[in-house]
């Protein structure tokens, strides 16, 4: 990052803008200070638009080479800091070491594939001869940038979801202004920075604002921009949507992943997915495995064997390589997830292990036969909890699934090609994963949910396509 001034400025217009007040970024995992960072205002706010407004015409003439160039060098400006990146990412987060290991490396793979796709960015001949009036006549389409594109991301991977934001706006011609989450903002102005060190592209085609609701409002709400990308929670995508309108918003929020074992499964194999999948990044992730629905016929040797393998989530310092459990992004979501887990109990739930403060994370938490209506199945528990229901039938269990205002990412454990096809067409969620933890994720692929989950696809390819419009050109010689 940069010298000691990164602290006191944030990067708008031209160059870097000094802010006069500042906030703490605090280490979860025993609260100490890592640094504090300058928080932008409205007025910032609007700053940062009419630059971005300013410059949008340049970048939409920007020719591909120079756009690829820009992606490329900041990838490999990422790969030669990739350790530096990958410890300021624990500081911040509070994550585990392994988990911010991945974050780097999934945002490499991020700018890298947007830079491949500058070069599939180009439209289509259209044959306007069907119609007879339309005879002689020559007609193609190509895409356009869309505009100013605002990004706001989530606390939980603060690196690689602004690198979701800006790499695809760029790769389409678009100026981008990214809102990184209070808690978490030094990554984000981090990668900022490389994106602007390389040196081929306008310093205010990619800018950053920190702040709060109010930031957040004036960038959404100005007619002026062309897209909004927000990941977060649903109730402040929801309210993001309605401010925007009638902009275009893409919105990647919250989920209840479920994972399906149906009695045919290998065991020991869903039983490992549950264990990868349910406790990464001490469960802050929206893909996360939540709830797992296991036919009756199983259910015996599933839960055992789950039980015996929870000794292996080991909770402790996030700085560690053998860490897989820490503390929460802060004490508030830390009540909130114990108080879930409580009502769960007092609704019926078996509390199979965890469940109590561990220092100041959450003990690895496994609640068997919780019911319907509790926050901890029908919501987004968003911390280190994996909940068991039984089922009597694949048919139950399809049907369990849905009954879920969330549809994201969803996995199915089976032998059978039929139940994984079932799977597939029955499951109402944005990607259903055959024998994988729900969470897997390629980042060049197609990724959003359905119902409360969001709207539009992230991924660089499927992104750059939100990120631009079509432009019809019909000419008669």
């Amino acid at each position: 990052m940069r010298g000691s001034d990164v602290m006191d400025g944030l990067p708008v217009g031209d160059g870097w803008v000094r802010v006069k007040e500042s906030a703490e970024v605090v280490f979860p995992y025993d609260g100490t200070t890592v640094a504090h960072v300058p928080v932008g205002t409205a007025e910032l706010a609007r700053r940062a638009l009419d630059e971005a407004l300013a410059v949008a015409p340049a970048m939409a003439r920007t020719p591909s080479h120079v756009r690829r160039a820009a992606l490329t060098g900041a990838h490999d400006a990422l790969a030669a800091r990739r350790e530096e990146f990958e410890r300021l990412l624990v500081l911040e987060t509070g994550k585990p070491l392994v988990d911010c290991k991945v974050e780097v490396a999934r945002t490499l793979v991020t700018l890298a594939t947007a830079a491949e796709e500058v070069a599939r960015l180009h439209g289509e001949t259209v044959p306007m001869d069907l119609l007879p009036s339309g005879e002689g006549l020559i007609g193609f389409w190509t895409r356009r940038p869309i505009g100013v594109v605002v990004g706001i991301t989530g606390f939980n991977y603060p690196l690689l979801l602004a690198a979701h934001k800006i790499a695809p706006a760029l790769a389409a011609g678009c100026p981008v202004i990214v809102k990184p989450a209070p808690s978490t903002p030094l990554a984000t102005i981090g990668l900022v920075e490389l994106l602007r060190s390389v040196g081929v592209l306008p310093n205010a085609a990619v800018q950053l604002v920190t702040g709060d609701v109010e930031v957040g409002r004036t960038l959404v709400e100005d007619r002026r921009i062309g897209a909004v990308s927000f990941t977060g929670s649903a109730a402040a995508g929801h309210a993001i949507a309605r401010n925007a309108a009638p902009t275009k918003v893409l919105l990647e929020l919250g989920s209840n992943a479920a994972l399906v074992v149906a009695a045919d499964a290998d065991l020991e194999a869903a039983a490992d997915a549950v264990i990868r999948g349910g406790y990464y990044a001490s469960g802050q992730a929206c893909i996360s495995v939540q709830r797992v629905v296991v036919e009756e016929a199983v259910r015996t040797e599933f839960l055992d064997l789950l039980a015996a393998r929870m000794k292996e989530v080991v909770v402790g310092d996030p700085r560690s390589q053998d860490t897989r459990v820490a503390a929460l992004i802060d004490e508030r979501s830390t009540s909130r997830v114990l108080a879930w887990v409580g009502e769960a109990v007092a609704a019926g739930a078996e509390l199979v292990t965890g469940g109590v403060p561990e220092g100041r994370a959450i003990a690895p938490t496994l609640l068997a036969d919780v019911p319907d209506g509790v926050a901890a199945w029908e919501e987004e528990i968003f911390g280190p909890v994996v909940c068991v229901r039984t089922v009597g039938s694949l048919e139950e269990a399809f049907e369990t699934v849905n009954r879920s205002r969330y549809g994201l990412h969803l996995s199915i454990f089976t032998r059978s090609l039929a139940t994984a096809f079932a799977a597939i067409e029955r499951l109402e969620a944005g990607g259903v994963v055959v024998n994988e933890v729900p969470g897997f994720r390629a980042d060049n692929m197609p990724y959003g949910g359905v119902k409360d989950s969001g709207l539009g696809r992230e991924g660089p390819r499927f992104a750059i396509e939100e990120f631009t419009v079509t432009r019809m050109a019909i000419i008669r010689p």
